[in-house]
């Protein structure tokens, strides 16, 4: 589910549509929680399936670290890639805005974190890494760990809307790494390995 001060609209003709704040959405807020609504399907369930929604899951799914691909149910599957995120994935199914997310600004993911199964160039921002990888977890999960931790502190400090989302033992394990009491799992827990399939 993604937070409930955002919506979808129409970014440009070369990007389409995007997942966009209404209101600031302060670093350390939690943007995006895996729920029950959200759909996973396995390798098998996708082969046996029509080309039609083959391509819908191509278009609109990430894959989780068992190579399952997850449906958003909502418009958390509109949210568009950008080496410059301002979103990051934590190992926790649930995702963190990084820097303030102003009214009117996209939330974007790194697409190198989703394990997408092809390669793909990515708009031109200006950034060295033109390309997203099938493997980028492995290259850049320090990067991304970093940028993390930063803000981690701050999940129990903010008003969170989808902390009832999180059961109760996960809450405590936030409140814990954000005091120092217990280290953040790395982001390279997510990643799936095609080879170990």
């Amino acid at each position: 589910m993604i937070h409930p001060h955002t919506e979808v609209r129409f970014i440009s003709e070369e990007i389409g549509y995007g997942v966009v704040a209404k209101q600031l959405i302060p670093a350390g807020t939690i943007t995006w929680v895996l729920d029950q609504l959200d759909r996973e399907f396995t390798p098998a369930q996708y082969e046996q399936m029509d080309f039609v929604y083959k391509e819908i899951l191509d278009t609109y799914t990430f894959r989780n670290n068992k190579g399952n691909m997850i449906l958003c149910w909502d418009i958390g599957r509109f949210v568009n890639h950008s080496f410059n995120s301002n979103c990051l994935t934590t190992a926790y199914d649930f995702e963190i805005a990084i820097r303030d997310i102003q009214p009117g600004e996209q939330l974007t993911d790194d697409y190198g974190y989703l394990n997408i199964s092809e390669p793909f160039e990515a708009m031109d921002e200006g950034t060295d890494r033109k390309m997203v990888y099938p493997d980028d977890l492995t290259r850049y999960h320090d990067v991304w760990d970093e940028q993390i931790k930063k803000v981690f502190h701050k999940i129990p400090e903010l008003d969170q809307p989808m902390k009832f989302l999180l059961a109760e033992s996960l809450w405590t394990k936030v409140q814990h790494i954000a005091a120092g009491r217990e280290q953040m799992a790395s982001i390279l827990t997510n990643y799936f390995d095609p080879e170990m399939a």
